[in-house]
């Protein structure tokens, strides 16, 4: 299953939660179930999703929350679980950038028809071209040169400094364990005894950013969280 298509699904009944994922699999997919908005949350930072199947009613961060934070900062496509009679619900969620939704008591064939549908339709959709210039606050990042630059001020970064501040522009509002980070640079599997390379090099790259303007602050720490650009 190395090679299928990741679909995350967001559901508090554990039965329900199992059903959509033994469904899923059986389509040829690869699901992954989480039981909260806050668990849903560790997974999207954790690794990239072809679709997140969404229950409106969560424990911790709510359904339409997340709905909101996945159409900001991670554009997945998402079908939202709804209970029957939420007419409302399904109106605020579509709004809100949901792609579908399926009411419960759901047909698991209709499930099945639904998750094909939306995701040949957006598989075919192609990516956006990335942008000429990355740009932050004064910094700029060219990924045709591979060169940054703070103001006129070019910066000297090593291969792994440019990697790791091309990712976090090219992610403005995303938060990067340093897992993530990791994984994303170094394009290895994180251990646990790597936080000593991902500290020196982020210290090093911030201490190259504060001598080219020592009034401003480009990346923040969220600590026992990781990694973000500094609004």
């Amino acid at each position: 299953m190395e090679d299928a298509v990741r679909i995350l699904v967001v559901e508090d009944d554990d039965d329900i939660n199992q059903l959509l994922c033994s469904v899923l699999r059986g389509s040829g997919y690869a699901p992954q179930p989480a039981y909260s908005g806050t668990e849903a949350m560790l997974y999207l930072d954790k690794q990239d999703w072809a679709l997140v199947l969404l229950d409106l009613m969560l424990p911790g961060k709510r359904g339409e929350e997340l709905l909101k934070e996945i159409g900001e900062n991670y554009r997945y496509p998402v079908i939202v679980i709804t209970a029957e009679g939420e007419r409302e619900a399904k109106i605020a969620a579509l709004k809100t950038g949901a792609d579908d939704y399926i009411t419960k008591p759901f047909d698991l064939e209709e499930v099945s028809a639904r998750v094909d549908s939306l995701l040949r339709r957006y598989l075919r959709v192609p990516a956006p071209a990335a942008p000429k210039l990355l740009r932050h606050k004064d910094l700029t990042l060219d990924p045709d040169l591979k060169v940054a630059a703070v103001g006129e001020a070019v910066l000297t970064l090593t291969a792994r400094e440019y990697d790791i501040l091309a990712l976090l522009l090219s992610n403005p509002k995303k938060l990067f364990t340093k897992a993530n980070l990791f994984e994303s640079v170094w394009g290895e599997d994180f251990l646990g005894g790597e936080e000593n390379a991902i500290n020196v090099h982020m210290s090093n790259l911030r201490g190259k950013l504060a001598k080219a303007n020592p009034d401003e602050e480009y990346i923040e720490t969220i600590w026992g969280m990781g990694y973000r650009l500094k609004t």
